[in-house]
């Protein structure tokens, strides 16, 4: 058998010449053993480790027969950890405990004095064993994420236009390294389709692509929401969970809006990124983790590192590449592309029948200024398929585009209506900071997460 084909395996007996006598057998095969005499240490070194196999002696006290101890903390390891694999071990076997053992969770039993071979193949089914859990565990995470992210709209990328074709040659360069890449560009112009179609030409096709947008995470819940935590960890801690880390594990991470962390949470981030390896939250264990990492964000990021607003080796170890987005003003070639691709979409999906757009209807939105970009175009061609009559659409089904944007001074009309008030000063204060939502909210004397509230319960 070859070496490490046994992981790493701790053992707990009181009978010291029986644990040297273990170690010396199983260090040939197994990547580590770990030997413990005092059984009261089993929760410390199980919240603080990972292991591939226990070993627990039934019988901690002398002349104690009943195995009541092992069973004890065999239910102490599998409150800590349900997927552990322990075989228990005692000189008094019989079939009665051997059945109780199993019943109580435990994976094998096994008599002292053993044969080696025995030992020996009895821990190998157990490590194939672990890792079928293992395999299990990876699946239900990644097929979780999957379901969620079906649940988003995505559409291919759509553009011909030269900064377009440019891209579209970065990606296909990029795609099939391992590079980390930086996506720059305004709100709206297309950042995580970007990411998408870097995972989805690169050798980790076949693995996960979780998204995390970094802007709607408090500070509170960035480590928990990343790294993970564990049970009991804090209040709402009801369950043991994986962070976005772990749930992308061989695939690819998407974090969009990095530009928005504070220098803290830059910090812990650049940690793991340096070491490769993340600790949930109420626990010691370094779990490592192999991502493909894709960031994002529509702050002027080297400008902020100039200022000490963001640390200049976060930056350096995101920044294996740089895709900047051209805003759509800037792809005026795109527009009737794009314009006809979310008039067929919305067409198909609010049973209508419109073919296509007038001269003065295409005109209108070629020399629109989109400050919204993309996703404020296909939001006006919804809106416009709703309410218009007809099969084409006018330039008078766009009326709302070509509104003056709204004036710093006081409105000469004035709501006394609250909702309205709100509404009006949170568009405002988001206009003023050029669509910033941090410095929108730092403004309104917000958190971010409350302001994404109020731009859901708006429509903004």
């Amino acid at each position: 058998m070859e070496t490490q084909d046994l992981g790493k395996i701790l053992i707990i007996d009181d009978n010291e010449d029986l644990l040297f006598a273990a170690k010396m057998l199983l260090k040939k095969h197994a990547k580590e053993v770990m030997i413990e005499k005092d059984p009261r240490r089993i929760p410390f070194l199980v919240n603080n480790n990972n292991y591939d196999v226990i070993l627990l002696d039934m019988n901690f006290r002398e002349d104690t027969t009943s195995g009541k101890e092992g069973f004890h903390w065999l239910k102490q390891i599998k409150e800590i950890d349900p997927k552990a694999v322990v075989i228990l071990i005692t000189a008094f076997g019989d079939v009665e405990m051997a059945v109780q053992a199993l019943k109580e969770g435990a994976t094998d039993f096994i008599l002292k004095p053993w044969q080696n071979e025995k030992l020996i193949a009895t821990l190998s089914a157990a490590i194939r064993l672990k890792e079928s859990y293992n395999e299990v565990d990876k699946l239900q995470k990644k097929q979780k994420q999957m379901q969620t992210d079906m649940k988003k709209p995505y559409t291919d990328i759509i553009g011909q236009s030269a900064s377009m074709k440019n891209i579209f040659s970065i990606i296909d360069k990029v795609a099939q390294t391992d590079a980390n890449v930086l996506i720059l560009g305004e709100n709206g112009t297309g950042k995580e389709l970007i990411a998408r179609a870097i995972h989805d030409r690169s050798l980790r096709k076949d693995e996960i692509f979780v998204g995390v947008d970094m802007g709607a995470i408090t500070e509170t819940l960035f480590e928990s929401e990343l790294f993970g935590h564990k049970k009991g960890a804090f209040t709402d801690a009801k369950d043991d969970r994986a962070g976005r880390f772990e749930v992308a594990d061989q695939g690819s991470l998407f974090l969009d809006e990095i530009g928005n962390l504070s220098l803290p949470l830059q910090s812990k981030l650049l940690t793991v990124l340096q070491r490769r390896e993340v600790t949930r939250i109420g626990t010691n264990k370094a779990i490592p983790v192999d991502i493909r990492l894709i960031c994002a964000t529509n702050m002027p990021i080297h400008e902020n590192t100039s200022e000490n607003a963001f640390r200049q080796d976060l930056l350096y170890r995101i920044n294996t590449v740089e895709i900047f987005l051209p805003p759509l003003r800037e792809r005026q070639d795109d527009i009737p592309i794009l314009a006809n691709h979310f008039l067929k979409s919305y067409s198909q999906k609010y049973r209508k029948n419109f073919t296509g757009f007038t001269t003065a209807g295409m005109d209108l939105l070629q020399h629109y200024g989109w400050p919204g970009n993309i996703r404020e175009l296909q939001h006006a061609i919804e809106r416009a398929i709703i309410m218009a009559e007809g099969d084409t659409l006018d330039s008078r089904d766009f009326f709302f585009l070509s509104a003056k944007p709204a004036s710093d001074k006081a409105p000469t009309s004035v709501t006394l209506n609250l909702d309205d008030m709100e509404k009006t000063t949170i568009q405002r204060a988001i206009d003023k900071n050029g669509g910033n939502i941090s410095k929108a909210a730092k403004e309104l004397g917000l958190t971010r997460a409350s302001l994404y509230r109020r731009l859901e319960k708006y429509g903004l």
